[in-house]
C-alpha cells in the first residue's frame, strides 16, 4: 500500500447518456456481472441496460455485459474512468432504478450502493497509486430553496404521469 503522502482525491464525472439512469455500487466477486445481468433481465423484459464491474485482482479488468450495446459500452467507459476496485456501474433505460434497487441489494456479492439517479453524477475517488476507492458521490445540484404549494402540485402530477401515484 501507498503512504499517506501518495493519496490523491479526484472528481470523476459519471454523467449517464441521454435518457439513461445510473446505479453505482460496490461488490466483491468476479461473478458480479453475471448475477447483476440475471437480476436485471428477470426484473423487466423491456428494460435496456449495460453493466460494468472493475475487477480488483488477477488481471484487474473491467468486466461487462448487457442487453444494449450503447449502454454496455458507456458503462464500461465509466467504470474504467472510475477504476475503483470492485465498483460497478449499471446504466438503465425503460425502467427506473427504484424498480430494481431492492433486487440489486439482494444480490449476494453486492456490498453497497452509492447512488441511483438520472442526474449528472461526480464520484469522489481516492487514488493511492496502486488502487482506488469511491469515497462518495455528488448527485445533481444543491437545493435552491423550499418547495411551495405550486411545486408540491407539480411533483405529485409528475409522479402520476410516470405511473407512481394514482
Amino acid at each position: 500500500m501507498s503512504s499517506m503522502e501518495d493519496v490523491d482525491i479526484k472528481v470523476v464525472d459519471l454523467s449517464a447518456p441521454e435518457g439513461a439512469q445510473l446505479i453505482l455500487g460496490q461488490a466483491h466477486f468476479i461473478k458480479t456481472v453475471e448475477d447483476l445481468y440475471e437480476t436485471l433481465v428477470t426484473s423487466s423484459p423491456s428494460a435496456k441496460f449495460g453493466i460494468a464491474f472493475c475487477e480488483s485482482s488477477g488481471p484487474a479488468l473491467v468486466r461487462s455485459d448487457g442487453n444494449d450495446e450503447e449502454l454496455t459500452r458507456a458503462a464500461s467507459e465509466m467504470a474504467l474512468k472510475l477504476s475503483a476496485g470492485h465498483s460497478f456501474v449499471i446504466l438503465l433505460r425503460g425502467i427506473f432504478p427504484i424498480s430494481v434497487l431492492n433486487r440489486i441489494k439482494g444480490v449476494d456479492e453486492v456490498v453497497t450502493l452509492y447512488c441511483a439517479t438520472g442526474n449528472p453524477v461526480s464520484a469522489l475517488v481516492v487514488d493511492v497509486g496502486d488502487g482506488r476507492a469511491v469515497l462518495g458521490v455528488v448527485d445533481g445540484e444543491r437545493p435552491r430553496g423550499f418547495e411551495g404549494e405550486k411545486e408540491t402540485l407539480e411533483r405529485k402530477e409528475f409522479l402520476r404521469k410516470i405511473g407512481y401515484n394514482r
